[in-house]
């Protein structure tokens, strides 16, 4: 990881998780919530962390690494997504966590972020919801909230009914008639035909 982060690269997708179109959309995104908002936010993936690291965890060691000062990271936020085990964590500064409650900045990782690793493992879809909703609420926009997930339920059993299990058996009885009357006539035909042809 680099010891400091890049002014004009908001993105650093070590996983190589991110299409480059995205990256260009999500560090023209980030680079305007900066501008507009002075917060800013940075997002690194990265392919495996070592053992015993957690998400969360290499948040924290990569946020007290680019910003060693409580003034330096006062409106940093850094999210890691882990895309071997999909987890994700987030650390923010000071002021950044006024307006970024704890339950939010979860809320975000969990839901925002996750439903789409879930359904379909789209990272370019889990940083751009979760930018969009970022750039709500740190420029004072009311929460616009996780996406609902809807679950669809299959209520129409696959089985087939007693009606047409019971259709089926008398079609299915005949067909095995039928070959088994073949597999004994055509071998004893064969013979007599061969029987016949040689004598």
């Amino acid at each position: 990881m680099p010891i400091s982060p890049n002014a004009d690269n908001w993105v650093l997708d070590d996983a190589k998780q991110i299409t480059r179109l995205n990256e260009s959309n999500l560090n023209k995104d980030l680079k305007k919530l900066a501008t507009e908002t002075g917060q800013e936010v940075r997002y690194v993936t990265i392919h495996r962390l070592d053992y015993g690291e957690t998400a969360q965890s290499f948040a924290e060691q990569i946020f007290a690494r680019w910003f060693p000062s409580p003034e330096a990271g006062a409106n940093q936020t850094v999210i890691v997504l882990d895309d071997v085990t999909n987890t994700i964590g987030i650390k923010s500064g000071e002021e950044t966590a006024a307006l970024l409650p704890e339950e939010i900045s979860e809320s975000i990782t969990k839901e925002t972020m996750k439903a789409p690793l879930i359904k379909s493992n789209s990272y370019n879809r889990a940083f751009g919801d979760a930018t969009v909703r970022l750039a709500a609420i740190l420029t004072g926009d009311p929460d616009p909230g996780p996406p609902v997930i809807e679950e669809t339920i299959n209520v129409e059993g696959t089985f087939a009914t007693a009606e047409e299990t019971e259709e089926n058996r008398t079609s299915s009885t005949w067909i095995v008639v039928v070959l088994l009357i073949l597999a004994t006539v055509i071998p004893m035909a064969t013979y007599y035909w061969y029987q016949s042809m040689g004598g």
